[in-house]
């Protein structure tokens, strides 16, 4: 069956333009072949990048037009979010009274293709009056913005992937991934864990998993009964609690839980099962956890010790609750 494709005309066609795989593996290879020349080529000067944006006591400013401002937001907000505080300055805005939140101790990252972007070098003589160090990043080592930058990273690029030397497409590639290089750096120097991006991203899976607590999340009315109760009554706290397993209670303390899997173990090996007390069937030493504890902790305790539910203590080896492993996922 064919699909009809849609021109850029508005014509449709009967199939794909047959030329379209050859032209994107090409355009593929000849982007990885871009990076791999811009990471063999990084010398001093990347060092002297991420030394500068280690010692930084203020904010990162990321300035660029265009394309380069699209890239700029990206490489500030990727700063921001892994612990190097970042502000994105559109150079137009910052020449129309902008300036005014960069302080002497800011870094100035400029991005520029060419170097010569008219925007990004008027603002030159107010960031070198100010005091503020700048790092430039341009495809050209001959230029004005490598001239007065305090350390310039070169992209050191033939030209664009573009057929017609025209549309910024490996100069952004390059911008961007050197960016990431500079994050990264950023990331593993200062030591930045998984609990410093939780923080920095509460509103993500990871930061829900990392941030919150088994408490926030884990059931309070808690299936229970003594370890003296016959099986059937197990069975009825059971299913009364929905969450698969009963917690056994001696005189108000843990010593055991009975779960489903107990409940069809139970029945196999013994027919007058149900009339026997769970004591008889209970695993009598539970897995828990503090209710203090974090989700993502909870999370590793029960893939470790592949079980679907974990019984919550209190500081005082109370039982306070039950975490299912499908809690977290809330």
């Amino acid at each position: 069956m064919k699909t009809a494709v849609r021109d850029g005309v508005g014509r449709v066609d009967d199939e794909a333009h047959p030329g379209a795989l050859p032209i994107s593996q090409s355009v593929l290879k000849q982007q990885s072949s871009a990076l791999s020349a811009l990471a063999d080529a990084l010398g001093d000067e990347i060092d002297a990048a991420v030394s500068l944006l280690l010692q930084c006591r203020g904010r990162v400013i990321v300035c660029g037009m265009g394309k380069s401002g699209l890239v700029g937001r990206k490489m500030a907000a990727t700063f921001s979010s892994t612990g190097t505080p970042s502000y994105f300055l559109h150079p137009g805005e910052a020449l129309h009274g902008d300036l005014g939140v960069i302080r002497q101790e800011d870094i100035v990252v400029l991005i520029s293709n060419s170097g010569e972007t008219e925007e990004i070098l008027r603002l030159l003589p107010s960031l070198q009056e100010f005091g503020n160090r700048i790092i430039g990043i341009s495809g050209r080592e001959q230029s004005t913005l490598a001239r007065h930058s305090t350390v310039f990273l070169h992209l050191p690029m033939e030209r664009e992937v573009c057929p017609n030397n025209l549309a910024p497409t490996t100069s952004t590639l390059l911008t961007m991934a050197l960016g990431d290089a500079l994050a990264v750096s950023l990331i593993t120097l200062r030591g930045f864990k998984p609990l410093d991006f939780a923080r920095f991203h509460p509103g993500g899976s990871l930061g829900r998993k990392l941030l919150t607590r088994v408490r926030d999340v884990m059931h309070k009315r808690v299936p229970a009964v003594s370890p003296e109760a016959p099986l059937r009554q197990a069975i009825d706290a059971m299913t009364g609690g929905r969450l698969g397993l009963s917690v056994v209670l001696n005189e108000g303390k843990l010593c055991g839980i009975f779960t489903d899997g107990d409940l069809r173990r139970a029945i196999e090996r013994d027919s007058l099962a149900l009339d026997r007390p769970v004591a008889d069937f209970m695993t009598s030493d539970p897995v828990t956890i503090v209710a203090d504890a974090r989700i993502s902790d909870a999370e590793a305790v029960m893939h470790a010790r592949s079980i679907r539910a974990l019984i919550v203590l209190d500081p005082q080896d109370n039982v306070v609750g039950v975490l299912d492993i499908f809690d977290n996922e809330q």
